[in-house]
């Protein structure tokens, strides 16, 4: 999802790196609207893996901790006699010590009037002066900053019918709503210096599925470890999004949903030792029967009717899978029950 917002975000810095635009600035300044859930902080950090080669190349400042007019000076650093001069500011340095890199200001509407003026001097002339009197140079950042201003009154003004028959805010009377609470919280100075402004679209049910690989992708990887592959299903997929989907709140339930319906019965799972190292985990939909290709030997149904297929391959299983012309054949079935997790239909196969 967001490929106009993407699409935005490269033409500025396609016009960045070929120089011609202002060298004296950050490659971009871009400011990030959409209500929560919608991916704005998630583009910023894909931002830094991509043009940084790098997802740890980003800094990013919750405004939130900046309320007040005496907080510019942790972004820059104390004064001199003061505590923490000679620490430095936690802005300044961070770009200091890493110039090349993505600055995100997170929910930058929350941050005082004094403090967005302070960053004026980043977006009008790509350099910020510290407490100590040093110009850190921000010219190779890009800048971006988030808000949800006015996303909750476009929630309710105008609908739409998306594909799934779900209820979403209308695209056009959002990005209205948005931008008109932008230019009354914002001075006119502070808006003239932003590259673009990018509203991001209500998230729809299948834009979900792209979010939930990533997800299982993350969990793959950290099961890597055990020798333990992860496989799910499209209906899978497709449930889970179903479970998770909100349009007020984006994505965010989406965390929740892996946790419960995923998580917790995988980790059960893993305490009993009903999953074992070198072993294939199929995820399936309810009612949704096995891949005929893969022989099920334990399957595992938690409490909240996610069906788990688990496949405890051998040595001699292994070499099954790459010789097909091996003969399994099962020698007894074996039931146990486990605390929150049952497991049924187990087989123990052995090579004739």
């Amino acid at each position: 999802g967001q490929n106009h917002a993407i699409n935005m975000i490269s033409e500025c810095v396609r016009v960045s790196r070929t120089g011609l635009q202002s060298p004296l600035r950050p490659h971009g300044v871009f400011m990030f609207l959409g209500p929560t859930g919608v991916g704005k902080t998630e583009l910023s950090k894909a931002l830094a893996e991509f043009l940084f080669d790098d997802k740890n190349a980003i800094v990013r400042i919750d405004m939130s901790e900046y309320t007040e007019k005496f907080s510019s000076s942790r972004l820059i650093g104390a004064p001199p006699g003061y505590i923490g001069y000679e620490e430095g500011g936690t802005l300044t340095e961070a770009v200091r010590r890493r110039p090349y890199q993505i600055v995100l200001f997170d929910e930058i509407e929350k941050a005082h009037r004094e403090v967005c003026n302070l960053m004026l001097q980043i977006f009008d002339e790509g350099f910020l002066t510290d407490s100590q009197g040093h110009h850190v140079d921000f010219r190779n950042t890009i800048v971006i900053m988030t808000s949800n201003l006015g996303s909750r009154e476009a929630f309710d003004i105008e609908y739409d019918i998306d594909n799934n028959n779900q209820h979403i805010p209308n695209y056009q009377t959002m990005d209205a709503c948005m931008k008109s609470a932008v230019r009354k919280h914002f001075p006119p100075e502070f808006i003239n210096r932003i590259d673009e402004i990018i509203t991001f679209s209500p998230l729809q049910l299948q834009s979900l599925i792209p979010i939930i690989n990533i997800q299982l992708h993350d969990i793959s990887t950290l099961l890597h470890d055990r020798h333990i592959h992860l496989h799910m299903s499209l209906s899978a997929k497709q449930w889970l999004a179903e479970k998770a989907y909100d349009p007020l709140y984006g994505a965010r339930p989406l965390k929740r949903a892996i946790n419960t319906y995923i998580l917790h019965p995988l980790s059960r799972a893993l305490l009993s030792e009903a999953i074992h190292s070198k072993s294939t985990v199929y995820i399936w939909a309810p009612g949704e029967t096995s891949d005929p290709k893969h022989k099920t030997y334990h399957q595992i149904k938690d409490d909240e009717n996610v069906l788990f297929n688990v496949e405890h391959p051998t040595q001699l299983e292994f070499s099954f899978v790459q010789h097909q012309s091996k003969k399994l054949e099962p020698e007894s079935d074996i039931k146990q029950d486990f605390t929150n997790c049952n497991v049924v239909d187990a087989e123990v196969v052995e090579e004739k």
